[in-house]
């Protein structure tokens, strides 16, 4: 009974020290300026089989991925 207890007030004290570790989430501004990452369109990565910049071969290639996903045109409805 007294380790159950003891585990008990162990796995609370855990919990609420894990709470204690977030981090701050907001971007990082200097001088008024952005200074994290910059943004791209998703078809300027050049990543999955379509060409760096190639919007419409990314086009297809979403479409290709979602007509894979839809059940009804997977199985021939």
């Amino acid at each position: 009974m007294k380790r159950i207890l003891i585990l008990m007030v162990v796995a609370v004290l855990g919990a609420i020290a894990a709470g204690c570790g977030e981090r701050e989430q907001t971007a990082l501004y200097k001088d008024g300026k952005y200074r994290g990452k910059p943004d791209a369109r998703p078809w300027e990565s050049g990543e999955a089989g379509w060409n760096k910049g190639d919007r419409a071969a990314w086009q297809n290639q979403m479409r290709a991925r979602n007509d894979a996903q839809n059940e009804n045109r997977r199985i021939g409805h």
